[in-house]
């Protein structure tokens, strides 16, 4: 049985609210990073998450929805929490730390999301976006792992 085409539009709307927060995360992340090499690797997910942004208000829109434009007040609160703690730490371990706890949240819409029936092609966008969502949460994991190792 298809999901109505509403409820595809609002899961979709949420995916995008959870991109917006992760687009805006990493741009805060990478202007408080110290290491120029974190910095390119958040900018380049900040990207990412814009181009996932767009990609989801076209599928929305091909649907005859309107595509929201921002993200959530959870996000909004957690992303001014993060920059605070970003400057008051002047370390990119927690800034890391922050990103890691920001890809938790963006895994856990798609993972929603992909349990909810879809049409396949949305679907195929969705999957794609997910695999690069948790690799990039991986690669996040693996960096703080580092970054706190005893020295």
């Amino acid at each position: 049985m298809a999901d109505p085409p509403d409820d595809v539009i609002a899961r979709l709307n949420g995916l995008i609210e959870a991109c917006k927060d992760r687009e805006e995360a990493y741009r805060i992340a990478a202007n408080a990073a110290c290491n120029h090499d974190l910095k390119a690797l958040l900018h380049s997910y900040r990207q990412q998450s814009a181009g996932f942004v767009a990609e989801l208000q076209a599928e929305v829109k091909q649907r005859g929805g309107v595509p929201t434009e921002t993200g959530s007040w959870t996000g909004w609160l957690t992303c001014g929490w993060q920059h605070l703690t970003a400057v008051i730490s002047g370390d990119d371990a927690v800034v890391i730390r922050d990103c890691e706890r920001g890809e938790d949240a963006v895994r856990a819409a798609y993972e929603a999301t992909l349990a909810a029936p879809m049409p396949p092609d949305v679907r195929v966008v969705v999957e794609r976006q997910y695999a690069a969502v948790k690799a990039g949460h991986d690669r996040l994991r693996a960096l703080h792992a580092v970054a706190t190792e005893p020295t």
